[in-house]
């Protein structure tokens, strides 16, 4: 690109045929004067290697654009992959849960019968020991009839 700005500043062959006479002298530079020969477009085959110029940069960049988009679906893959790997994991520990609690479960319901004849004991335990207390409360009331009337 500065090439080509160097290149349009730079006087050409029929830029420096033009008479110098159409030029008035100003105050200013005289290279910053332009002349109706200085806007003269570049030759055709400038343009067409300024048009491949852009076309293969452009290319460039596109094939840059697409390479990108490739590398980010690859990563979208593998973060996918990974993922799935994590969710099988998590299936086989559910698994491993669900196999476990049935096998508790089972146990639990084996055990169910003594843990039934476990309460009706402790049932008959605490009406053992309340009767126990009723005997005990009896007795002291005996003894303590049985006292008086010795006194007597």
């Amino acid at each position: 690109m500065a090439e080509l700005e160097s290149a349009e500043k730079l006087p050409s062959d029929e830029q420096t045929a033009a008479p110098a006479a159409s030029q008035a002298p100003t105050s200013q530079d005289d290279s910053l004067v332009e002349t109706a020969e200085e806007a003269v477009e570049p030759p055709e085959a400038d343009i067409n290697e300024l048009c491949r110029d852009m076309f293969s940069k452009m290319s460039c960049y596109l094939t840059g654009e697409l390479v990108a988009t490739s590398e980010d679906y690859k990563l979208l893959e593998n973060m996918n992959k990974l993922t799935c790997l994590k969710y099988m994991e998590m299936k086989d520990i559910a698994a491993n849960i669900s196999r476990n609690l049935k096998d508790l479960n089972k146990k639990y319901a084996s055990l169910q019968p003594y843990l039934e004849q476990i309460n009706q004991i402790e049932e008959q335990v605490a009406a053992l020991e309340n009767a126990a207390y009723k005997l005990d409360a009896y007795s002291k009331r005996l003894e303590a009839k049985f006292k008086k009337l010795e006194k007597r």
